[in-house]
């Protein structure tokens, strides 16, 4: 049975993502698709030395998104998926390309076949961009205590930012709905609760 709709959320570590998702799930009754990092067996030593695995690291995460994506294609109703394929490589391997974490050679075959898979996939429905100062990113990413982030560089953060922030200026595939996590309380606030469900309902 072919799906009806593809919402996608996107953002920085730490935006708010995972908890945007499961909050429109109970909501919406919809199912969601995660980002496979407790998956990725490189992502520890990735941390650790992101040289030596940058390229390795990317690849699990393109061949595993790709997958994730292509069964979301073949779910009935509305699926909802936390992180997108095109940010593992719009933003998070183009990054670490810039800072020559991924050689050249490596990230041309990387890009080829990225081009390659997004060529094939449906584009979501709508896509809701979770924005964030990185200020706000640092304390949520301690508060949360995940222990292979707690020492992700302020400047990594910033950079990853500014690339969503490039990106997002580029990006046509689909309308994009952005919010301000850092001052929109859609949990505790019946106000911004409202808004956040009568902006999504356009598109449901």
């Amino acid at each position: 049975m072919a799906q009806t709709k593809f919402i996608a959320i996107a953002g920085n570590i730490g935006a708010g993502k995972t908890e945007l998702t499961a909050f429109l799930c109970r909501k919406y009754g919809l199912k969601p698709f995660y980002e496979p990092n407790d998956q990725n067996p490189y992502l520890e030593d990735f941390y650790k030395d992101m040289k030596t695995w940058a390229f390795r690291s990317q690849i699990f995460f393109l061949t595993h998104k790709f997958r994730l994506h292509r069964e979301l294609e073949r779910e009935a109703g509305t699926a909802l998926q936390d992180r997108t394929i095109y940010e593992d490589a719009e933003i998070f391997a183009r990054n670490l390309a810039r800072q020559k974490l991924i050689d050249k050679r490596d990230w041309q075959t990387y890009w080829e076949l990225y081009e390659t898979i997004a060529a094939s996939l449906r584009p979501p429905d709508l896509m809701i961009y979770l924005r964030c100062p990185v200020k706000t990113l640092k304390a949520r990413i301690k508060l949360r205590g995940r222990k292979m982030e707690q020492d992700i560089p302020t400047p990594y953060l910033k950079r990853l930012n500014d690339l969503y922030e490039n990106w997002f200026e580029r990006y046509t595939m689909s309308p994009v709905l952005v919010l301000p996590t850092d001052t929109l309380d859609y949990v505790t606030d019946l106000v911004d609760r409202a808004d956040l469900f009568k902006q999504i309902e356009k598109h449901l």
